[in-house]
């Protein structure tokens, strides 16, 4: 509580004292501040000053959670594949469409934090030129959300087969493909497959 008067005082007179230094200096500045706190309950609790709390939200710029702005994700998806690829020296130059769409559809509570760290195992998980997750994602029924009762059969039976799929790196038929594993004729999953909009990487 003590630097944030300090702090206050300067963003009030813009004017600042350097460590061990008795001459005052005045400065122009601009703040950008960041939190993933929410400051409002901080002013509550008696945690954060409210006059602070003021002088920093002139501004306020909002950035929804990723579950609220799936459109996003494959941006980031391929944004983190080729930093950490890079990192680690390797060369993936494909994202399967059922891995991108199980990470469309899962819910990440734990926002970028949470991508980075899935997505940086997978780099590393990863032997050839297709990303690879390193272990299949919860479903989204396992998080907690608000519009979770807006599901449709559609959305569970979609979701369900993605992860199958994504256990199965794509496959459709065979003793071990996702077809054998939910009990479908391999023809008859294309069929759905098609109907929910998902192309396998494998046949």
């Amino acid at each position: 509580m003590g630097l944030q008067a300090k702090l206050l005082r300067v963003l009030q007179s813009g004017e600042f004292e350097r460590l061990g230094s008795s001459n005052t200096l005045r400065i122009e500045a601009r703040v950008i501040a960041a939190t993933n706190r929410n400051l409002e309950k901080e002013v509550e609790k008696g945690r954060f000053r409210e006059d602070l709390w003021y002088r920093l939200n002139v501004f306020p710029i909002t950035v929804p959670p990723l579950r609220q702005r799936r459109e996003d994700i494959p941006l980031l998806v391929q944004a983190f594949v080729t930093r950490f690829a890079k990192r680690v020296g390797k060369e993936i130059t494909k994202i399967p469409a059922v891995t991108m769409e199980s990470l469309r559809q899962y819910h990440w509570p734990g926002n970028i934090r949470e991508m980075e760290n899935v997505i940086e195992r997978a780099v590393i998980n990863t032997s050839g030129a297709s990303l690879a997750l390193a272990a299949p994602l919860d479903s989204p029924q396992a998080s907690p959300s608000p519009g979770l009762a807006k599901k449709t059969l559609a959305d569970v039976e979609r979701e369900h087969i993605l992860q199958v799929l994504q256990k199965t790196g794509g496959r459709i038929s065979g003793s071990k493909g996702a077809a054998a594993i939910l009990g479908l004729n391999p023809s008859t999953l294309r069929a759905r497959l098609r109907k929910l909009g998902v192309t396998p990487s494998k046949g």
